[in-house]
C-alpha cells in the first residue's frame, strides 16, 4: 500500500504544493544545478521512507538503500564509487536512501560528504531525532532539511479506507465496522504502519472464521482490539521526544495544570522512562518553581524520589503521582532561584569583596593580633535572636537578592523578612518596608 506518487501521499500537505522543493526534485528531476540532497525528519510511520521511494522513482535514477544500524563507512565507500562510475559512464544518477542517519557516528557521516558535495549521489536521509543535533553540520548545510508531520486521525483514516478497498490491499474482501475503523486509527497514534499492521491482523481474523464466502467478512471491534490492544507511545528516551515530554511535564507543574503534569508524567512511564530521572526533575522544580511559597513541596519531592528508590515499579507511579499532584497545586515562587542567580553574577562579575574582620575565623591562636572576630555580636544573646550588624563584605552591604513574593507561605516569609531587615540594618522597620516594596 506503500504511495507510488506524490499525489497519493497523505499528511504532508505542507511538503506537496506546486513549486515546492519536493515537488521540483521529484517531478523536475536534477535540473541545471544538479540533484538536490534531503534529510527527511519527521515520527515513526510519517512517510519518510515512502517519499525516499517516490524520489528514487523519478527519471532513470538507480535506487540503493542502507540502513545507519548494520551499514559502516565501508559500505558507503562502495556505493559512493558505484555511483560516481554510473554517474560517468551512463549518465544515470543515483538515490542513496539512508535510514536512521542519526545512528551514524561523525565520521561515518563525514564519509557521505564526498558524494553529497560532488553530487555523485542524491542522499535521501531519514531520521527520527532533530537533525540540528544528530547531523553533522557540514552534510547539514548542503542538505535540504525537510520535516514531516505526525500523522493526524483523518490522514490514518484515509489511508486504512485505501487499505481496505485497494486491489493492492484487502480489495473489498472485508467491511470495517465503524467501531472497529475508529480503533484502529485512534491506537495507531499516527503511525501509518501501525495502522495498515493491526488492519491486516484484524482482517485476518475476520476472513479466518469463513462464514460466508461469498460475502465479504466483517472486521468488528473485538477484531481490532485483538489486533492492537494498547497505544504505541511515542517517545525515545535519547531523543527530542524526551526532552520535549520532559519540558511539557516540567512546565505544567510550573504552571499549576495538575491534569496535563500527570498526562505528561503517564506518557513518561508507560514509554519506560526511568522513575528516578522523574523523581529528580521534580525535586528541582520544587525548588526553582516552588521554593518557599510551600516549603513542604522540597520534601515532599525528596520523600517521593526514596520511596521510589525503595520500593520500585509499577507502585512507585502511585507516590510519584502524589508528588506531581502535590507539586502542581501548590504555590509557586521563583524567588530562591532568581537571588541565587543574581548572587552568582556578581561573584562571577568580581563583586565581592573581603569577608568583614569581625566576622573572620577566631578560633586559631594569633587571630585576634589580625583584629578577626572583634565586635562581632552573637545573636543568641539578643532577646529578639537578632542583632543589628554587617554580614556580607562592604562592596554588597545594600544588594538585596532574595526578594519575596506574596503567594502561598512566602507571604508570611516577606512579612518577617522586613522586620529582619530592619533590625539588622538598624533602621525604622517601616523605612525597611518601604524599601523592600520598592524591591519587589
Amino acid at each position: 500500500m506503500r504511495p507510488r506518487t506524490l499525489d497519493e501521499v497523505v499528511g504532508q500537505d505542507h511538503l506537496l504544493p506546486a513549486g515546492s522543493p519536493l515537488r521540483r526534485l521529484v517531478d523536475g528531476g536534477s535540473g541545471p544545478a544538479g540533484p538536490v540532497s534531503v534529510i527527511l525528519w519527521g515520527p515513526p510511520g510519517s512517510g519518510k521512507t515512502t517519499l525516499a521511494a517516490v524520489i528514487s522513482g523519478a527519471g532513470d535514477r538507480r535506487f540503493v538503500e542502507l540502513n545507519a544500524v548494520s551499514a559502516g563507512v565501508k559500505d558507503v565507500r562502495r556505493v559512493l564509487d558505484e555511483a560516481r562510475d554510473a554517474q560517468a559512464l551512463y549518465r544515470r544518477e543515483t538515490v542513496l536512501f539512508l535510514d536512521e542517519i542519526h545512528r551514524f557516528s561523525k565520521s561515518q557521516q563525514d564519509s557521505l560528504l564526498t558524494g553529497v558535495e560532488n553530487r555523485w549521489v542524491v542522499l535521501v536521509a531519514a531520521t527520527t531525532e532533530n537533525p540540528s543535533f544528530s547531523v553533522v553540520s557540514p552534510l547539514l548545510s548542503r542538505s535540504l532539511v525537510l520535516t514531516l508531520k505526525l500523522l493526524d486521525a483523518d490522514a490514518i483514516g484515509t489511508l486504512v479506507d485505501r487499505a481496505v478497498s485497494d486491489p493492492r490491499g484487502l480489495d473489498g474482501a472485508v467491511i470495517l465496522d465503524p467501531a472497529a475503523r475508529e480503533h484502529i486509527v485512534r491506537t495507531a497514534a499516527g503511525d501509518a504502519r501501525v495502522a495498515l499492521n493491526a488492519l491486516e491482523v484484524a482482517a485476518g481474523a475476520a476472513l479466518s472464521r469463513g462464514e460466508d464466502e461469498e460475502r465479504p467478512g466483517r472486521v468488528t471491534l473485538e477484531d481490532a482490539e485483538h489486533a492492537v490492544d494498547r497505544v504505541a507511545v511515542r517517545y525515545d528516551r535519547e531523543g527530542d521526544q524526551h526532552y520535549d515530554v520532559t519540558s511539557a511535564f516540567i512546565k505544567s507543574i510550573r504552571g499549576s495544570d495538575v491534569d496535563a503534569a500527570l498526562h505528561y508524567l503517564a506518557r513518561m512511564l508507560e514509554a519506560g522512562e526511568d522513575p528516578r530521572f522523574v523523581a529528580r526533575r521534580m525535586i528541582i522544580s520544587a525548588s526553582e518553581d516552588i521554593g518557599e511559597a510551600d516549603p513542604t513541596a522540597l520534601p515532599m519531592a525528596v520523600a517521593a524520589a526514596q520511596a521510589v528508590q525503595l520500593i520500585g515499579m509499577p507502585e512507585g507511579r502511585i507516590v510519584l503521582a502524589q508528588a506531581v499532584v502535590h507539586l502542581a497545586l501548590a504555590p509557586k515562587s521563583n524567588a530562591s532561584y532568581l537571588a541565587i542567580g543574581a548572587a552568582l553574577d556578581d561573584v562571577r562579575n568580581g563583586l565581592a569583596g573581603p569577608v568583614p574582620r569581625h566576622l573572620r575565623d577566631a578560633s586559631y591562636p594569633g587571630a585576634a593580633r589580625f583584629g578577626h572576630g572583634k565586635g562581632y555580636r552573637y545573636a543568641h544573646d539578643d532577646p529578639q535572636g537578632v542583632v543589628e550588624q554587617q554580614y556580607a563584605p562592604d562592596a554588597l552591604a545594600d544588594r538585596v537578592y532574595y526578594t519575596p513574593t506574596d503567594h502561598g507561605f512566602e507571604r508570611e516569609i516577606a512579612l518577617r523578612l522586613e522586620r529582619l531587615r530592619a533590625v539588622l540594618k538598624g533602621r525604622p522597620e517601616e523605612e525597611e518596608a518601604e524599601d523592600g516594596r520598592r524591591s519587589r
